[in-house]
């Protein structure tokens, strides 16, 4: 659940729009996220903050879900986006590249979480019910394949039980770039794969309506955790990365369509979340319509949010809550039910949800300095020797050609 980083890229892209009069011209917009969108960072730290009073039982929050649809649609929308910008710039697509960034960014804050639990499990393993011993519950974590466990052998992995989602976007990274080459090769044109992507989202919704089973005791069902429905709102943002890689949809959306975008999206994905009570997983069409549209309804908002400045885009953007989205999220929902199975008991009343709370951030923002600014550091300092060393080559090359031309 964190953001790519994203490169720049300075070249506008423009298209000759002639107004009624056919004598003046206006200038496309450039592609999404040439530069970083803070308002969708701001957009991360609200997602994290409904996970959290979820799993903190706070009333009104009991629709948990739609931070983490937030999440999938997010998602699917900056990894399409990248993709269609590196194909963009350089004709073509390095897997190799891709993955290894992904894992790097992502594996040691989730393998510094795993070693933590895994000392403390005597004392939080079995937070919300263990299926496994703390290697099985490891393994399955790190091997990232806990939503297959959950949805299909109705099984849990105690404190790490939320890795489910990981797996779910981890699985995504594995198969929609290389899907996205093959379709890039084969010449596939951008409605084809608008109609693709269309396909899985209705298909995934039925399929999800079709499969459910009303689970006992309240308990989430396993097709919330199932990948068909998890691909629902993952291919819901790729969709609109897609659409906004369209010029045409670009210069529409950055006028009014993009304001109307952007407080519809507000405006519904908060009915939803005051809407939904605590009996949602007791209903077929939760999961065969409400989390599907509201994949749809983050979608709207996401691209109003990155088509135009709103006063709703300021405050998503101002500093502390884009660089808590940015720098905190993924810390965030990786580390928060450590520690609400940790103190969670000695949380008592509304004063006590609050200070759990409170330190529940602190954590995350310990481990994210501790364990993510390092890792990007050194990652940086490596990027940074490749450059040196490449132009050195480089440089010796040239050299070796003066020589040749000059003897």
């Amino acid at each position: 659940m964190a953001t790519p980083t994203l490169s720049p890229e300075r070249t506008r892209r423009t298209s000759a729009t002639a107004d009624t009069d056919g004598s003046s011209t206006r200038t496309a917009p450039p592609p999404p996220l040439t530069h970083r969108a803070p308002a969708l960072d701001g957009l991360r730290t609200i997602a994290i903050l409904i996970v959290i009073l979820y799993h903190l039982h706070v009333p009104q929050f009991e629709g948990g879900f739609i931070g983490v649809t937030v999440f999938f649609v997010l998602s699917g929308f900056l990894i399409s986006t990248l993709l269609l910008g590196e194909r963009r710039r350089t004709g073509r697509i390095r897997l190799g590249s891709f993955w290894t960034k992904r894992l790097l960014r992502l594996y040691p804050a989730l393998l510094a979480l795993v070693v933590v639990g895994l000392l403390l499990w005597n004392w939080v393993g079995d937070y919300k019910g263990a299926s496994f011993s703390p290697g099985e519950a490891a393994f399955i974590a790190l091997s990232y394949t806990g939503n297959l466990f959950r949805s299909y052998w109705d099984t849990t992995q105690g404190v790490f039980a939320h890795t489910w989602s990981l797996s779910m976007e981890e699985q995504f990274y594995l198969v929609w770039p290389p899907v996205l080459v093959l379709l890039f090769a084969l010449r596939a044109r951008r409605r084809w794969l608008m109609t693709g992507l269309g396909v899985v989202i209705v298909g995934g919704a039925v399929a999800s309506w079709l499969s459910y089973r009303t689970p006992g005791g309240g308990s989430t069902p396993d097709v919330y955790f199932s990948p068909v429905l998890g691909v629902v709102p993952l291919a819901t943002g790729c969709l609109l990365a897609l659409l906004l890689d369209d010029e045409r949809v670009r210069t529409r959306a950055a006028g009014i369509a993009g304001h109307a975008a952007t407080w519809v999206g507000i405006g519904l994905l908060t009915a939803v979340q005051f809407w939904i009570d605590d009996d949602w997983t007791q209903h077929a069409w939760s999961f065969g319509v409400v989390l599907p549209v509201t994949g749809l309804i983050s979608a709207l908002l996401i691209g109003g949010l990155v088509s135009v400045r709103s006063p709703l885009s300021a405050v998503l953007a101002w500093t502390p809550v884009s660089w808590f989205g940015r720098r905190v999220s993924y810390s965030a929902y990786l580390w928060h039910p450590l520690v609400i199975a940790l103190l969670g008991t000695f949380a008592i009343g509304p004063w006590g949800t609050v200070w759990l709370i409170g330190v529940a951030l602190l954590v995350a923002v310990g481990a994210a300095y501790a364990v993510e600014v390092p890792v990007e550091r050194l990652r940086k300092r490596l990027r940074e020797a490749r450059r040196l060393v490449a132009a050195d080559r480089s440089a010796r090359g040239d050299a070796d050609v003066r020589d040749a031309a000059a003897a």
